[in-house]
């Protein structure tokens, strides 16, 4: 059996960058309208933990608030995300459509392991018609913990998975992969971060390198 691939969404296939700050803006606009907020939006803040699970993101970013309140705002942060890729606002990383059409194409079963949510995780796929290619898109959500690992554990249980390789651009993915006996991919893009992917197996500074990898593995 070939190895499958388990892709992280944010920071690895999908450009969150392109709409992050609008619609974290967005949200804490909202935020400052009601009184609950004063300065400037924490943009830098996210972009340092970005990965992390998003009920982590806000005791964070919001570490004085009460927890329903990090409920609320998570909810028109993710309605916000939706709406700036509906608009055709965000975007795929480069050769993302070419590593998965040449991975698809050659037997190699492709899955997305993500801290996102899942209509989140869907308006990407939808929108930019990823499931010609990803067998199936797992959310942080669907397990009790929001350890990284675990999910990648029940992508490899639930399709019997003996081999693997995580692609991704956070420590979570490195360890996750290391926790399930798999390869890592470190994508040095946008959130990324030099000490974090030491601890990938092997970094790459495009996705087409993946592509090179597997080739000189054969």
């Amino acid at each position: 059996m070939k190895a499958a691939m388990i892709f992280d969404m944010d920071g690895t296939l999908f450009q969150t960058n392109r709409i992050l700050e609008a619609s974290l803006h967005d949200t804490f606009q909202l935020l400052r309208d009601e009184g609950m907020w004063k300065g400037d939006t924490p943009l830098e803040v996210y972009r340092e933990i970005m990965g992390v699970p998003l009920s982590v993101v806000w005791k964070t970013l919001l570490p004085h608030h009460p927890i329903h309140i990090h409920g609320k705002v998570n909810e028109v942060f993710q309605e916000k995300l939706i709406e700036n890729i509906q608009k055709g606002k965000g975007a795929l990383y480069p050769h993302s459509e070419e590593i998965l059409t040449y991975l698809t194409g050659r037997g190699f079963p492709v899955f997305v392991a993500s801290n996102g949510y899942p209509h989140y995780l869907k308006a990407i796929v939808e929108y930019f018609r990823l499931n010609q290619w990803i067998l199936d898109c797992y959310s942080i959500q669907e397990i009790q913990s929001d350890d990284k690992g675990e999910l990648i554990r029940k992508i490899k249980e639930d399709h019997n998975l003996t081999h693997g390789i995580v692609i991704g651009d956070r420590l979570s993915d490195f360890k996750g992969a290391e926790l399930n006996h798999f390869l890592s991919i470190g994508c040095a893009f946008d959130f990324s971060q030099e000490k974090e992917l030491r601890e990938a197996d092997i970094v790459v500074e495009d996705l087409l390198e993946v592509k090179k990898y597997l080739e000189e593995m054969k």
